[in-house]
């Protein structure tokens, strides 16, 4: 299980991080474009990864990170069950959701020549 507190001291490590409120749930953002966000009530967090990384977290396991059932989900909007997921897995699920938003030059002090393919 992954606390809010870990969610955000992880979310707010990444380079150039903020966190700003977002309708009725908090998001964490890079150069104000959303990375993730948090939704209190139901203790999850929705991600925005690449169609192929939505793909390859979902397939873990569609009971703890799935799509989110609707168009934003086809546009890699995939959420997290907080309370099912692993630690480690979590880290890596939102580290990639930065680096799919972040401007390569900070995605790069994150992972280095993971993302040659962005501009």
């Amino acid at each position: 299980m992954v606390t809010i507190d870990t969610f955000r001291k992880l979310a707010l490590s990444f380079p150039e991080a903020t966190e700003e409120p977002h309708f009725e749930k908090t998001s964490f953002r890079v150069k104000k474009k959303i990375f993730a966000t948090y939704d209190g009530l139901k203790e999850r967090a929705c991600i925005k990864l690449s169609e192929i990384d939505q793909d390859v977290f979902s397939s873990a396991d569609k009971a703890i990170i799935f799509p989110v059932d609707n168009k934003w989900g086809k546009q890699g909007w995939t959420l997290i069950e907080k309370s099912k997921v692993s630690e480690e897995m979590f880290v890596d699920a939102l580290t990639t959701a930065y680096c799919e938003v972040a401007p390569k030059r900070l995605a790069d002090q994150i992972r280095p020549n993971d993302n040659d393919y962005k501009q």
